[in-house]
């Protein structure tokens, strides 16, 4: 199939886009990267009436980074995101999610706003934003508001933007402390194709080897994306032995509603979230406790 009819636009900065926004309403769409916008338009499963273009909108495309945050514009592409050393070595679950985002190509065209305001359940992105509690600033004509990613993701490809609104820039945590480690994983019929389940996790350690901090999450089990703190902060203090992994993770996959398909039942996912939630764990404690 091919897209319904559409008037477009090039928008020259975010606030003619949002001014845009603001006159057309809900039956507007910006596009970026197109990654996910393109094909449902192909298969009509949205048509907008507009699209306003925001790829030569420049004050969306930046990386900034400080001690305690790394700030990156909505429409900075993923693959830039993913080559940025600096970036890497103060928010380095970014560069391991990315590495299982689609392919090289849709990594060359997607941005990082995109992928969050699409708000699929199962990519990799949105599950990095809960995790790290990603904090996501949102303009319109009136101004800005700032919601955090536990506010902003509220079903599937559903978010807290008003129709008016445009995701400008999201907020990174940076973790300060030295013995950090992290991980991303995931299970799907074919790399680049959706996840089945997903999980990430990062941890800092001290000399001793006992968890200081904590963060987890899974994907792909239910609505939207989830991270963990309850749970998490069960781990501190320990040296996350057997024992606890086994029951928090367990814990957390009690907490997914996954659907069933072709693909997996209800079952399998759950199942699936719990080993892989374990594994991602491991992975960064270990890689935490193996820093000087």
């Amino acid at each position: 199939m091919k897209a319904a009819s559409f008037d477009y636009v090039r928008a020259a900065s975010i606030t003619e886009a949002c001014e845009l926004l603001r006159q057309d309403g809900g039956d507007v769409k910006l596009i970026a990267g197109g990654q996910s916008l393109t094909p449902m338009m192909a298969m009509r499963l949205t048509r907008p009436s507009r699209l306003v273009d925001i790829n030569e909108i420049d004050a969306l495309k930046f990386i900034k980074l400080d001690n305690n945050t790394a700030r990156i514009g909505a429409c900075t592409r993923q693959c830039v995101v993913a080559a940025d050393n600096a970036l890497a070595a103060r928010v380095p679950l970014l560069r391991r999610a990315l590495a299982w985002v689609g392919h090289t190509q849709t990594r060359n065209r997607g941005t990082l706003g995109g992928s969050l305001a699409h708000a699929d359940p199962a990519a990799e992105l949105p599950l990095v934003a809960q995790v790290l509690d990603a904090r996501l600033q949102i303009r319109s004509t009136s101004g800005t508001r700032t919601l955090p990613a536990s506010e902003f993701f509220i079903g599937p490809l559903t978010t807290a933007l008003e129709a008016h609104e445009c995701l400008e820039e999201i907020y990174w945590p940076v973790w300060t402390e030295h013995r950090t480690g992290c991980a991303f994983t995931e299970v799907s019929r074919r790399h680049g194709d959706f996840a089945i389940i997903e999980a990430c996790a990062q941890i800092a350690v001290d000399a001793d080897g006992r968890c200081m901090r904590a963060s987890f999450g899974l994907g792909g089990g239910g609505t939207i994306p989830l991270a963990f703190p309850a749970l998490a902060a069960t781990l501190i203090g320990t040296q996350l032995d057997d024992a606890v992994l086994k029951g928090v993770t367990q814990d957390a996959a009690a907490e997914l509603d996954p659907g069933g398909d072709l693909h997996a039942s209800a079952g399998y996912r759950k199942h699936l979230a719990a080993v892989l939630a374990t594994r991602v764990l491991r992975a960064a404690y270990d890689e935490a406790y193996g820093k000087a």
